[in-house]
């Protein structure tokens, strides 16, 4: 069953618009019968018992002993990836952490903090409608007016998560994008792809965008991040995309609105109608068993049969930004991806000053060349008296070894964190001071 990031669970009215639930999700039982939709990457790992006790569950699958290197060499070995200076606080064990991959980095320097499996190609879902933003959102101004034909919302898959757009209809691309980042809807997806030359057309685009941003772990295959045989990215890539999104306002605008009121159709007497509708991120606006996250401004959830819950945000407190990316959660409790996002993220802003950064988030191919080929020039980094968390508990099977990036007589290689390039620290504008509800 394919339940979409709009629709995974109840939607809190207090203090906000009225809002509509735009088209509840609980569709699709195919996918999960169909062996040509669920990735390869997901049925590693099967194991059964003596038949005399039964089957058991399959197990969960294991991360690629290999993975790319891009943004650091320890960042391609399986498990955690932390250097804890003294002082340092712990990481959350595995039993908090469950997630099958996880990154948590400074979103304007890039260096990255800590990581789980950061480069394991697992399904998106719809945290891949960041690249689509970054790819499409400078093409149309926001103000543009569109038509929608019947044509435009044509090839969506089943149970997709909908925004509510209708055939014949006018929209603005403002309307567009925030029916995009609030609801996730693969209506306002398809009407853009179709504005920009057809689905076809802004797949490629958008495979072309992962190749200069350095996301050597992304396959596009849908524009939504919809399942589809094949589409993969990674926690890192997702960072990557949601890094070089937060450069452009419109963007940020879009990613951080709370709630917002919708176009609908023409009531009685020919006015256009409007109704509300809010944000899926539920570390932005809340849910019934889950708070706001304080100083988060962004950016994108997801939920699919193959891909469990992603998620991908960024937080400010102070002064100090950060990216958090969780890609399925082996627990799987309602809000699970955010509740370890929300550890994620109190760990890091108490954390970064006092940790060594396994790596960073490398700048695209226009700043520092292919990564996958010269994005990490090996440098010793020179520590003082550095403490690494002790190898953690190895029984979760989905993590790998829950081990550290080893220290070798006082110093560390470090790939690329302290490359040349000016580049490289990306400034960002104040994320949370007076964001305005709309």
């Amino acid at each position: 069953m394919t339940f979409s990031a709009s629709t995974a669970v109840p939607t809190p009215t207090t203090g906000a618009a009225p809002v509509r639930t735009a088209f509840p999700v609980r569709t699709a039982a195919a996918l999960a019968s169909s062996a040509l939709l669920v990735s390869p990457l997901l049925l590693a790992g099967t194991a059964y018992a003596d038949p005399q006790d039964g089957p058991k569950p399959p197990a969960a699958p294991a991360p690629p002993a290999k993975m790319s290197q891009v943004g650091g060499k320890g960042l391609g070995a399986p498990g955690v990836q932390v250097r804890l200076k003294a002082g340092a606080p712990k990481l959350p064990g595995p039993d908090q952490l469950t997630a099958r991959s996880w990154i948590v980095a400074d979103a304007e320097s890039g260096k990255v903090l800590a990581a789980k499996n950061p480069h394991w190609r697992l399904a998106p879902a719809s945290t891949l409608k960041m690249l689509f933003a970054d790819t499409l959102i400078p093409k149309f101004h926001k103000d543009q007016n569109y038509k929608v034909k019947p044509a435009d919302l044509a090839g969506m898959g089943e149970g997709s998560s909908l925004v509510g757009i209708k055939e014949n209809l006018t929209y603005s691309v403002h309307d567009l994008w925030l029916g995009v980042f609030l609801r996730s809807g693969n209506d306002a997806v398809h009407t853009l792809s179709a504005m920009n030359g057809g689905t076809k057309t802004t797949v490629a685009q958008m495979q072309q965008r992962a190749k200069e941003l350095n996301a050597t772990d992304t396959n596009v295959v849908t524009p939504d991040g919809y399942d589809a045989p094949g589409q993969v990215s990674s926690a890192y890539d997702l960072s990557l995309f949601a890094r070089a999104g937060l450069q452009n306002a419109d963007f940020r605008e879009y990613c951080s609105t709370p709630t917002a009121q919708f176009p609908a159709e023409a009531g009685k007497g020919g006015k256009r109608k409007s109704f509300g509708i809010q944000n899926t991120n539920r570390l932005l606006v809340g849910d019934f068993d889950i708070k706001p996250y304080p100083g988060m401004a962004g950016v994108k959830n997801g939920s699919t049969t193959n891909a469990g819950a992603t998620f991908t945000g960024v937080a400010q407190r102070g002064d100090r930004k950060l990216l958090v990316t969780v890609m399925n959660p082996e627990k799987k409790e309602h809000n699970e991806a955010y509740r370890e996002a929300a550890k994620l993220l109190d760990w890091g802003f108490t954390a970064a000053p006092k940790v060594e950064p396994v790596g960073r988030l490398v700048g695209p191919r226009s700043e520092e060349g292919d990564a996958a080929k010269v994005g990490a020039d090996k440098k010793n980094v020179k520590g003082g008296q550095d403490h690494t968390q002790a190898a953690l508990d190895s029984s979760n099977g989905s993590g790998g070894a829950w081990t550290a990036v080893a220290l070798m007589g006082g110093a560390v290689v470090l790939l690329g964190i302290l490359a040349a390039g000016v580049h490289r620290h990306w400034p960002l504008p104040d994320l949370v001071r007076g964001r305005r509800r709309k």
